[in-house]
């Protein structure tokens, strides 16, 4: 039973905290705020960012408040863990570190699968959904370096799928670095 409540915790840990790294995004690309998606967004994350504004400054749109929020929610996990014995204090400073780390995936994850949800709404046909608007005003930042190099071929954008390789290059790369630490 522990277990299955301890996973529930986590789930719900990694799930706040995606929802903060898009938080972050959605200032760094300066998205559009009165879009309902990016209300609820904001409502949901405003109790852990909004204290950390007092304190962590925002650097034109970079919200460092958003991004240490994140960091932070996921460490808490581990000092969750330490009342229960999984974790000793002494650790906490390793977890800090493996938590920010952590972040980089759920990152690129969030890129990859907005890429995915711009090509097929565009494909049946979706694009002026609130979600779909939205996604693509974060996506748009990294797909815009792709789309200017890589000319359509007729009426096929291979931009996409190119940025995707890049992407899931990246996530490889990342995954065999944290393998490196590990072992």
């Amino acid at each position: 039973m522990e277990n299955e409540a301890i996973s529930l915790l986590r789930l719900f840990i990694d799930f706040y905290s995606v929802l903060l790294l898009i938080r972050f995004l959605l200032q760094l690309v300066q998205a559009d705020f009165f879009n309902p998606v990016s209300q609820v967004i904001l409502k949901v994350t405003a109790p852990v960012v909004e204290p950390l504004t007092r304190i962590i400054p925002t650097i034109k749109n970079f919200n460092l408040s958003a991004l240490c929020a994140a960091v932070l929610v996921k460490w808490s996990f581990f000092a969750i863990l330490v009342p229960l014995g999984s974790v000793m204090p002494s650790q906490l400073g390793i977890f800090f570190i493996i938590s920010l780390i952590s972040l980089i995936k759920p990152l690129i994850q969030i890129y990859l699968y907005g890429i995915l949800i711009i090509a097929i709404s565009s494909w049946i046909g979706t694009t002026d959904h609130p979600f779909v608007r939205l996604t693509n005003q974060i996506i748009d930042p990294y797909m815009r370096p792709f789309r200017n190099i890589i000319p359509p071929i007729g009426m096929i954008d291979v931009s996409p799928m190119i940025a995707i390789l890049v992407l899931i290059f990246a996530e490889t790369q990342f995954q065999r670095f944290i393998n490196n630490l590990v072992f």
